[in-house]
């Protein structure tokens, strides 16, 4: 091990570690302030905001002898005997003759800016700047322009820290950014004919410390101080990267990446920051509904209109249409949580105990694509089959797929069918719909009506990701759990409530202790029976010990 100084305060660094002098100071709940460093990108000690002194203490002796000059934080690793001192009077006052030189030429547009309220401009003056301005303050104005069909970019908001320019070279690879001029006259912008278009583009506006890359989709939609932030997962696809739900008033705002080291870094597509609009169509299911009967005309089974139906008459009527049908089969949907899909088949298993279940329908939207800095996006475009096709192996019915289910039905070997689905786009045509239009009893749970919905019996409202809790197990087998960010759309109950209701459990539905009870009943979810961490847990390291 070793140690390093910070401000008197030893901390102990592992003998393998390679960290900077901000790393270490964070260790000792010190934060030494900066601009251009990110732990995600290349070090260019050019904002020169995390200048400090730093010495080494002699092992033998313990004298301590110091730099005479301030060091970027940033650029400096540590070694065994370190000294960091960020609080000298030396250190201030270089801090504040930084922020200075940054706010003379800045637009003081707060009051417009998106920026305002998360601004580390705004933050650091505030405590480290000067006292007083003492430079003339005059009339600005910010120049706009669009660099990609996403981001916009305010020019002389620019702190050149060159994080988005770093960006699109060292992660996205792309390289669309750019340092324009020189000294004085430098600006950010795109090469021509390049627009910043890659599916990672919105992780510059992450990145921007001011309000210079500001984000089209939420450009001037809340105030920051207004947003209340629930960490979630992202279910576009089978990477379950670790994001931050903002919202207001049960009203999604923006997804914003969350750092988890073993997931997806500090990043996030822009196919799951802008996947959320679904949550708010007016096209969505928000009631649960019931046919009574098929009348004849057209092909022989137009179905009668639907009719609303109180959750209460659900809970009871569902399972009396399903026992009364028959054979049973289930399809879990991949977009439902660990805990859901547990609950359902045990549901499944109350009404007939050889309920056929399987793996509902799998979205694939082409392959993986690996970027330069090491994110993935996944081909699949659900967040939990890995999860699903744990719960249905502790069943008995592992390897049964939707194309299973789907063969079973046709072939006449079940007499009912309860498909999960969830999906925020369309999943199933006329074709694949066609072999459910016979059954007794058909239940359909979805986002949006499909032609699976129009031969349904009972056909219910499903929510959205960020509207349910429970967890979620990634492609990788890291499992992560999850709370409800928001409360759906009033007629809208989540499955683990329906669940829960229909196997008689009194209370409100708590995802974390059936999530304890699978644990002590299967050996792949062992890991889920302690607290989970916030950056999740690899159930195949629990499930080897």
């Amino acid at each position: 091990m070793a140690v390093v100084i910070v401000d008197g305060q030893e901390v102990e660094i592992g003998a393998d570690e390679r960290l900077n002098c901000i790393e270490a100071a964070r260790r000792a709940g010190k934060e030494i302030p900066h601009y251009c460093w990110h732990p995600g990108l290349s070090v260019v000690a050019s904002c020169r905001m995390c200048l400090i002194e730093t010495g080494q203490r002699d092992a033998a002796t313990g004298k301590v002898t110091m730099v005479p000059k301030l060091v970027p934080g940033c650029q400096t690793p540590v070694k065994d005997g370190t000294v960091i001192v960020t609080e000298s009077e030396k250190v201030r006052e270089s801090r504040a003759r930084v922020e200075e030189a940054l706010l003379i030429d800045h637009p003081i547009d707060c009051p417009i800016c998106d920026k305002a309220g998360e601004c580390l401009l705004q933050d650091y003056h505030f405590e480290h700047g000067q006292p007083e301005r003492r430079a003339d303050i005059h009339a600005f104005t910010s120049r706009k322009r669009d660099v990609g069909p996403t981001i916009s970019l305010f020019v002389d908001r620019c702190i050149m820290c060159t994080r988005c320019v770093r960006f699109t070279r060292e992660v996205s690879g792309t390289g669309e950014l750019m340092v324009t001029s020189r000294g004085a006259k430098e600006e950010i912008d795109v090469f021509p004919g390049f627009p910043l278009d890659n599916k990672l583009a919105g992780n510059v506006v992450d990145l921007c410390p001011v309000g210079a890359l500001g984000d089209k989709d939420f450009l001037y939609q809340q105030r920051v101080w207004f947003l209340k932030r629930e960490a979630n997962v992202c279910g576009g696809c089978s990477a379950g990267c670790s994001i931050y739900t903002e919202h207001n008033q049960d009203t999604v705002y923006r997804l914003k990446p969350r750092e988890n080291p073993h997931v997806n870094t500090w990043w996030i597509c822009d196919e799951g920051r802008y996947g959320w609009h679904h949550l708010h169509d007016s096209a969505r299911i928000l009631e649960a509904g019931r046919r009574v009967a098929r009348a004849p005309g057209g092909n022989g089974h137009a179905p009668l209109p639907l009719q609303a139906v109180e959750w209460a008459d659900v809970v009871i009527g569902i399972r009396a249409d399903l026992a009364k049908a028959g054979r049973l089969a289930v399809a879990v949907s991949p977009m439902l949580t660990v805990e859901e899909a547990w609950m359902l088949c045990e549901v499944a298993r109350s009404i007939d105990s050889s309920a056929f279940l399987a793996l509902g329908h799998v979205p694939v939207t082409g392959d993986d694509e690996t970027f330069p800095g090491g994110f993935t996006i996944r081909g699949e475009k659900c967040p939990n089959r890995q999860g699903v096709e744990e719960v249905l192996a502790t069943f008995g019915s592992g390897g049964r797929s939707w194309h299973d289910l789907v063969a079973h039905v046709a072939a006449g070997h079940a007499d009912a069918a309860w498909i999960t689905a969830g999906y925020p786009g369309p999943w199933i045509d006329d074709a694949q719909a066609k072999p459910f239009a016979g059954l007794s009893c058909l239940v359909v749970q979805d986002l949006f009506d499909s032609p699976l919905t129009v031969h349904a019996t009972w056909r219910l409202p499903a929510p959205g990701f960020a509207e349910r809790a429970g967890t979620w197990v990634n492609v990788a087998h890291h499992a992560q759990s999850f709370r409800q960010a928001i409360r759906p759309p009033a007629g809208v109950w989540p499955e683990g409530r329906l669940y829960w209701n229909m196997l008689g459990r009194r209370g409100l539905y708590d995802a974390a202790a059936i999530r304890r009870e699978v644990a002590g009943q299967s050996a792949a979810f062992a890991a889920l029976g302690d607290d989970v961490p916030p950056t999740g847990v690899d159930l195949r390291v629990r499930a080897l010990a």
